[in-house]
């Protein structure tokens, strides 16, 4: 028992310092960095790119990496991004921070190289020396980890409770406002804040690489476990933080001691701690205090009252905007435009052939994926970090249907869809009370246990080659079944547009805006409007993941994991996330741009496009509305200037017959016979 708990103390130990740093930036800044694992793996990256491919010694490699490279990385990222995002919204902050856990990695590939790295070292040189504690193995790794966790405690907590520069760090986590009235710059507390976190995730990673290998996906996990600490600590207390994360890697490699070796059971319940430590804490939370909502961090009632609500121009040019959606020119306009778009994509697999028309297709099936995306954050206004997974689970839902059961092709997509449909209203009911960074927590664990235990299932692997999947016989050729794709997102498209007209729609602008007011003051029914979304967005996306079982041949869970799901959300926000025309351009650009630098471009280029389209949501801090729609509102605007020259212009107006009364004098008429009548 005991080399179990010495073992799990060490995992725990790991998940604390990452814990650790993520509560205390969230608390001093009030950005909960979704980009950890990523800072993690970039940073480990550099370790070992320093250690082993160049041989220098850990010490040297460890310095530089963490008291340099690390420190250097976070000032940056802070001047460039991350002091902009305090005054944005959770959903924007929460998206820009994956834009930067998506373009992190791929450019690592850039720099170091695209290789696959399983095991790396750590900080002890190696061979790694064992010691026996009470007669159990201690790995030196072990040991290292352990020191560094209790300095990192002593440390931070002396330099917080007794250092002048700790009162001011503690007196921003308290108000902001205050703060700068007390003479202390916040801007820099916080650019220290992120300097140090940065290291902290440095060093997570270069920790972690011996056990969780230095790849993307243990770092995300890695993530994970630290958030499902986090939350459980309410985002903000430090200790309690610490001590879940020691429990959560005691109780992963203790149950291992009573779980059969081989077997299915330990494989599905060791990585389901973290996410049964987040729905029990989410759980507790919501018995006690009647809900799970964000914490305002870094501030209290004064920061929020003297926060920037945007100035009169903001509110000018949003006037101007709600002025001129009015116009049935501008509607026309809309409208025309967005066919004309549509009239192009619908071409392409006339003109696109061979290599170049199998992407086509392809960005035609994820085009109708990203309109989940475009349902639950568009519509919904809630971030749903596990779609992906949806799709997954309607893959293998149709492929078992049709060819285990023996179900024609299309009702086995349909019912498949239609299965995994109430796990999405199941997942929506447990989670559309809890705040927007909660929701996309319990959804980003979730879609990783999905990934853990389901898609591991030899039943859907099949020793890695998958279950297959017949097209329908009339979808033969890609280039009918590129048209029954298109076929099938037109018609959610239309919907989309019909329930936006409809009053569900009006109810849900209502609910985005203002979820309290739309309750109390309008009475709507927020718990159900946000369950249909959860069912739509579930159905159309696992109705896209069977489409892309069938066009590829097979249903594959591994071609379905949670951080190609934020590569997916990148993609869609940085074009449009409430633009049915953006969601059919970022399918194409999803993989034609790939595509372009696979076949132009060799070698460690190809993982340019990723960089691309995280750098793209990074952009979303700049720019929410995305690149098509903010291309959109400049012709808009164009058009509105033409309009209102052409009106303005005595020639152009046409001649009104004699005797008649313009609308305009016809309400001032009426307003002053009102008048006249009160006086």
């Amino acid at each position: 028992m005991l080399e179990y708990i010495l073992a799990g103390l060490a995992l725990g130990s790991i998940y604390a310092i990452a814990a650790a740093s993520i509560t205390v930036t969230y608390v001093s800044t009030g950005i909960l960095n979704f980009a950890f694992g990523s800072f993690a793996y970039f940073l480990a990256r550099v370790y070992y790119w320093l250690h082993t491919d160049h041989s220098w010694n850990i010490v040297e490699a460890a310095v530089v990496t963490l008291l340099v490279i690390a420190p250097m990385m976070g000032a940056v990222l802070y001047a460039l991004l991350l002091r902009h995002l305090r005054s944005r919204s959770a959903l924007i902050q929460i998206v820009a921070t994956i834009g930067l856990f998506v373009a992190l990695p791929p450019l690592a590939a850039i720099l170091f190289g695209n290789e696959t790295i399983n095991a790396a070292p750590g900080l002890a040189p190696e061979p790694v020396h064992v010691y026996h504690i009470f007669g159990k193995a201690v790995s030196m790794d072990q040991i290292i980890v352990y020191a560094f966790l209790v300095g990192i405690v002593v440390i931070g907590t002396g330099f917080l409770r007794f250092t002048d520069v700790g009162l001011r760090v503690r007196g921003l986590v308290s108000t902001r406002a205050l703060a700068s009235l007390s003479g202390i710059n916040p801007s820099a507390i916080s650019l220290s804040v992120w300097m140090i976190s940065t290291a902290l995730a440095g060093l997570t990673g270069v920790l972690a690489a011996p056990t969780n290998g230095l790849t993307t996906q243990g770092m995300t996990t890695l993530m994970a476990a630290a958030f499902a600490a986090v939350v459980a600590a309410r985002l903000r207390s430090l200790p309690v933080a610490v001590i879940v994360a020691l429990l959560m890697g005691v109780v992963t490699d203790v149950i291992q001691k009573y779980l059969p070796a081989s077997g299915t059971l330990a494989t599905a319940l060791v990585p389901s701690v973290p996410f049964v430590v987040l729905a029990l804490a989410l759980l507790f939370f919501y018995l006690r205090f009647g809900s799970v909502q964000d914490v305002v961090a870094g501030g209290g009632a004064l920061d929020a009252a003297i926060a920037p609500q945007g100035g009169g121009a903001t509110q000018a040019r949003k006037v101007q905007r709600a002025v001129r959606a009015k116009s049935n020119a501008l509607l026309s306009f809309r409208s025309v435009g967005s066919l004309v778009v549509l009239g192009v994509v619908a071409l392409l697999p006339v003109i696109m052939c061979g290599y170049w028309l199998t992407l086509v297709v392809a960005g035609f099936i994820y085009g109708l994926i990203f309109l989940s995306f475009t349902f639950a954050l568009g519509e919904g206004g809630f971030l749903w970090l596990s779609l992906i997974s949806f799709s997954g689970l309607g893959a293998i839902a149709t492929a078992q249907l049709e060819t285990v059961e023996g179900w024609p092709a299309l009702p086995a997509l349909l019912v498949g869809a239609l299965i995994v449909t109430p796990i999405g209203i199941l997942l929506g009911i447990l989670t559309i009370r809890f705040g927007e960074l909660y929701v996309a927590l319990a959804t980003l664990t979730f879609g990783l246990l999905v990934e853990t235990l389901i898609f591991t299932q030899n039943r859907f692997l099949q020793q890695g080659v998958g279950v297959s999947v017949t097209r329908p016989g009339w979808t033969a050729t890609d280039k009918s079944f590129a048209y029954f794709v298109l076929a099938i997102f037109l018609v959610v498209a239309i919907f989309l547009v019909n329930m936006r007209r409809s009053t569900t729609g009006l109810a849900l602008g209502a609910a985005r805006r203002s979820q309290a007011a739309s309750t109390s003051v309008l009475g709507l029914n927020v718990v159900g409007l946000k369950v249909l979304i959860s069912a739509l967005a579930t159905f159309v996306a696992a109705l896209g993941g069977g489409l892309l079982a069938m066009y590829s041949g097979t249903a594959l869970p591994t071609d379905f994991p949670t951080f190609t799901g934020l590569v997916w959300l990148a993609v869609l926000v940085t074009v449009g996330v409430r633009s049915i025309v953006a969601a059919s351009i970022a399918g194409l650009a999803f993989t034609i741009v790939p595509g372009l630098f696979q076949t132009y471009l060799s070698g460690t280029w190809g993982n340019v496009p990723s960089v691309l389209f995280g750098l793209g949501a990074i952009g979303l801090a700049i720019d929410p509305d995305g690149s098509v729609t903010s291309m959109a509102r400049r012709l808009e605007d164009l058009f509105s200037k033409i309009m209102s020259r052409r009106d303005a212009d005595p020639d152009s107006r046409p001649e009104r017959p004699e005797g008649s009364v313009s609308r305009g004098a016809g309400v001032t008429a009426l307003a002053g016979a009102g008048r006249k009548g009160r006086s």
